[in-house]
């Protein structure tokens, strides 16, 4: 029997409106809002009255960009979606877009139903998924038409990894223009692997095999060279374009030279990029390992750029690309060896604190907030307005967010997998403090409080910018 929910008091925020509101609750959905204090709020009875006073009322957190339980490098990250969920929650995120993917010579659907059954019965929050194709064939490119119709309506491609999950500007084209055709969209990794391939050889050979090579090999401008290469591909085959965790300047450059001309490309960058730099992974003692993602984290003067491109919105979305691989006996893979470092960080469970941090800092609006967040992700991935907003009919995936509490991120209260945060000791302004999702508690009052099996698949119509 469904419980009927009043959440009373707070301050509901959402990528377009501030208002002090009343949010009722039913069967899952948003019923209605009415401000607080009005005759129609007054009005409304519920089984389960939520006091909101002095905290923001938000929707839950879309994260499009996740990797749980993703093998890599002789290893696999670190979160199933039994914790990798659970800890979204905890950090208010209430959807995860996660990436199945598709093995050299496998069909699509074989690594589809994979990550189903991964994920099936285990996660705390909802999901979906974005697909990503390794090998494109005649074969995938016909499966990627059922996956659209199936819910699974973005296809990720990799101009890096050459041997992993590399495609050649043929193969690129080809799948582009199958997404013109089909309503799906193509996410790029952009940079250019075949170069960086080269770089590491010669860095290795030079001795230098220390984690901060790994930033040095994957240069700045063969990552904006594989985004211009991205973006005029698309325009050949007509197809719109989403570049996944940009990191640096002239990338972001390359991003809004195209959407001056018009053209349907997007771009998302990450808390990590916003808020670390070379500096972590020139850490000693090999401490610069558990920084090592790719894109790679860039010099601090990049940061301004990034900003810059979320408040002009040539960057729409901010994701985790969270993937955590622990320290101990994963990251410690490249000792010796900068090139077998796991690549990848976590951050699921901290990207709201750090964005409402941003807040504070000047960065951006508390709208702009919910909306790189929320609203803009669940736009980008078909899923708005059932995600990323509080309205009538929307799924009641709300969080409460006290504002002025304070906290220190630290591996010792974070509730990820993995044995270290990236983002140790720093100190938050802002804090999670009631996570709803389809209506059930998940977090109450700073006590977990959903289950494995809460989340379900959420199938995504095409992209809501185009």
């Amino acid at each position: 029997m469904s419980i009927r929910t009043l959440i009373r008091g707070g301050l509901v925020i959402t990528a377009a409106d501030e208002l002090h509101a009343d949010v009722l609750i039913e069967d899952g959905r948003v019923a209605a809002l009415a401000a607080h204090g009005s005759a129609a709020a007054e009005a409304w009875t519920a089984d389960r009255t939520i006091d909101a006073s002095g905290k923001y009322v938000i929707p839950g957190g879309v994260d499009a960009h996740t990797h749980m339980e993703l093998p890599f490098g002789g290893t696999a990250a670190s979160d199933t979606f039994e914790t990798g969920t659970r800890a979204a929650a905890w950090g208010g995120t209430t959807t995860i877009v996660d990436f199945a993917v598709q093995s050299m010579g496998q069909a699509l659907r074989q690594g589809l139903d994979t990550w189903y059954d991964k994920a099936d019965g285990k996660c705390s929050v909802d999901y979906a998924f974005h697909m990503i194709l390794s090998d494109v064939n005649e074969g995938t490119l016909k499966e990627m038409d059922h996956l659209v119709g199936e819910g699974v309506t973005s296809f990720k491609l990799f101009m890096a990894y050459p041997g992993v999950f590399y495609s050649d500007d043929g193969q690129i084209l080809r799948a582009m223009q199958r997404a013109s055709g089909n309503g799906g969209l193509i996410m790029m990794h952009a940079e250019n692997g075949i170069a960086i391939d080269v770089l590491v050889e010669q860095a290795l050979a030079r001795g230098e095999t220390d984690p901060r090579h790994h930033g040095e090999v994957r240069k700045v401008l063969l990552e904006a060279e594989a985004t211009h290469r991205a973006i005029q591909l698309a325009r050949v085959a007509g197809s719109p374009l989403y570049v996944v965790h940009v990191s640096a300047e002239e990338a972001v450059a390359e991003l809004a030279a195209a959407r001056d001309k018009g053209l349907p490309v997007f771009g998302e960058t990450c808390p990590q990029y916003l808020f670390l730099s070379t500096d972590n992974l020139e850490e000693p003692d090999f401490q610069g390992a558990k920084y090592v993602c790719s894109t790679p984290l860039r010099p601090k003067e990049h940061q301004a750029a990034l900003w810059r491109g979320l408040r002009t919105n040539d960057l729409q979305v901010v994701s985790t690309d969270h993937c955590p691989f622990c320290f101990r006996g994963q990251k410690e893979l490249g000792r010796g060896d900068f090139s077998k470092i796991p690549n990848g960080l976590p951050g699921v469970e901290n990207r709201m604190d750090l964005l409402h941090q941003a807040v504070l800092d000047g960065h951006i609006s508390r709208r702009r907030w919910i909306e790189i967040a929320c609203a803009s992700p669940a736009r980008m991935f078909g899923l708005y307005p059932q995600k990323g907003t509080i309205a009538p009919g929307s799924d009641a995936d709300i969080v409460l967010y006290d504002p002025h509490a304070e906290q220190v991120i630290s591996a010792e209260t974070h509730h990820m997998n993995v044995d270290y945060s990236a983002y140790e000791g720093k100190r938050i302004t802002g804090r999670v403090d009631t996570v709803l999702s389809r209506g059930e508690l998940v977090i109450d009052r700073r006590e977990y409080t959903g289950r494995a099996g809460h989340g379900v698949f959420v199938p995504r119509s095409t992209c809501q910018y185009l």
